[in-house]
């Protein structure tokens, strides 16, 4: 890895205390929420949504559950995203249990509803059988993205994993197949959550060393429950650090206390990382607004009022 002199000087004021004083508030987010369930969850959901909206995110997204169960409502947030608010707002769509004209069928009605940004996945299949493709259906990633843009010139984001696919044979492996989702046609790769950040340095060294030139943007997770993460991160192939279940020992009953360990460990990852010249951050919420926007105005970025915004 290569060191400007601008990256030197951001680690030596990254090692200085205090460790978030007057950034320059450049870093550009995005935000990644679920559809919800019931109407209490879609109450809390729009809280969240209009909390973080002043940040005025790159877009926001919306996931699709296994084998396609949220479809309706994944279509129906994002509709009402798109609609209702400033925000871009990016639908995920993946390969499971449907073929290529009914994936065909939900992105055209994307298309008609506003939306131009489409989150590309594979997808796992539900229970523990594995991916398996729909007879009619898109392959893979890849195959779903040049479909997609064979329909609507949409804009592309797809997956990348730091510490490789639990399918890959290997970084090699991963990295080939990054290329040809990018290659197809995608703008960006969103990483898998990790939670160190020499991580994703690494990564990104090895992507530049294969020729992929596209954006890579860190997926940052704050740890609410730890023994969710864990398994969580078992089923994506992420490490967790031993160290991070030391700091969560004991605090099974104290969420507040939880709350404000995975604020500080979020934020010292995500002050590294600006450290190491990233300036875009896209973070899985978890229809929770406090921990990204308190990350967020760590990072030097203001939430503006709608006065504001609308005069800026």
């Amino acid at each position: 890895m290569t060191i400007s002199v601008n990256q030197l000087e951001e680690a030596r004021r990254a090692l200085e205390a205090p460790l978030f004083a007057d950034l320059a508030g450049d870093a550009a987010v995005s935000f990644e929420f679920f559809p919800p369930k019931t109407e209490k969850m879609e109450e809390a959901l729009w809280e969240t949504v209009r909390t973080l909206e002043p940040f005025a995110p790159e877009f926001v997204s919306v996931t699709y559950g296994a084998g396609g169960t949220t479809r309706d409502r994944t279509h129906a947030t994002v509709a009402r995203i798109e609609r209702e608010t400033s925000m871009p707002a990016a639908a995920h769509l993946t390969c499971v249990e449907a073929s290529r004209g009914e994936i065909d069928e939900i992105a055209e009605q994307y298309w008609a509803a506003g939306v131009r940004h489409i989150v590309a996945l594979r997808g796992d299949a539900p229970g523990a059988g594995g991916f398996v493709p729909h007879a009619d259906g898109y392959t893979n990633a890849a195959d779903l993205v040049a479909g997609l843009k064979r329909l609507h010139p949409f804009e592309i984001s797809v997956a990348a994993y730091p510490e490789c696919h639990p399918d890959s044979k290997g970084h090699s492996d991963d990295l080939d197949n990054l290329k040809r989702k990018l290659d197809a046609g995608a703008t960006r790769g969103i990483t898998q959550f990790f939670f160190e950040p020499e991580t994703f340095f690494r990564f990104r060294d090895r992507a530049a060393a294969a020729g992929i030139d596209a954006p890579m943007v860190p997926g940052i997770m704050p740890v609410t429950n730890f023994q969710s993460i864990v398994k969580m991160s078992a089923m994506c192939g992420t490490e967790v650090p031993a160290w991070m279940g030391r700091l969560f020992e004991g605090l099974e009953d104290h969420a507040g206390a939880r709350g404000l360990i995975a604020a500080t460990l979020a934020a010292e990852l995500c002050r590294k990382l600006y450290a190491g010249d990233v300036r875009n951050f896209h973070f899985y919420t978890l229809n929770r607004a406090e921990l990204s926007f308190a990350i967020c105005h760590l990072l030097g970025l203001r939430a503006k009022t709608a006065a504001k915004a609308a005069a800026a």
